[in-house]
């Protein structure tokens, strides 16, 4: 694999936040459309999803637990690094995952995205993303 060309690294980059930013807003569709119908979502937190049914089950259980407690997520991506061989990449990122509820803020735990990317239609997509958090952590209610 390669370094990316700036357009494709452009486009990755904006993959990852729009993903980010649909898990803190809470944003179903906007989760589901980051990722293949045949992708893999890996969390410590949260568990192991696959294909479609299982990103919409990720996506709606995030929505429904910020409805429900009252929580704001923040996902800051960060250190985006990728590989790319044609229509498939392999990126990587640090994330930093807060959490505020009933007036106070903290940290969850540092940790990283590993993913495999596919080009679809001249969109990157999610095939694979893991997160693996420096201390892993559950939240009752996710």
């Amino acid at each position: 694999m390669a370094a990316p060309f700036t357009e494709d690294w452009i486009k990755i980059n904006d993959l990852f936040i729009r993903y980010a930013a649909g898990v803190d807003q809470g944003d179903v569709a906007a989760i589901n459309d980051c990722f293949t119908d045949t992708a893999v979502i890996e969390s410590q937190a949260m568990g192991r999803f696959t294909g479609r049914a299982g990103v919409m089950e990720f996506a709606t259980r995030n929505a429904e637990f910020k409805k429900k407690s009252g929580a704001q997520l923040r996902h800051v991506v960060s250190n985006l690094r990728v590989q790319v061989d044609g229509n498939r990449a392999r990126a990587f990122c640090y994330l930093l995952d807060f959490m505020t509820r009933e007036g106070k803020t903290e940290l969850l735990s540092p940790g990283e995205y590993d993913c495999d990317l596919v080009k679809i239609g001249g969109e990157w997509r999610f095939e694979r993303r893991t997160v693996v958090m420096d201390t892993p952590f559950k939240i009752a209610g996710l």
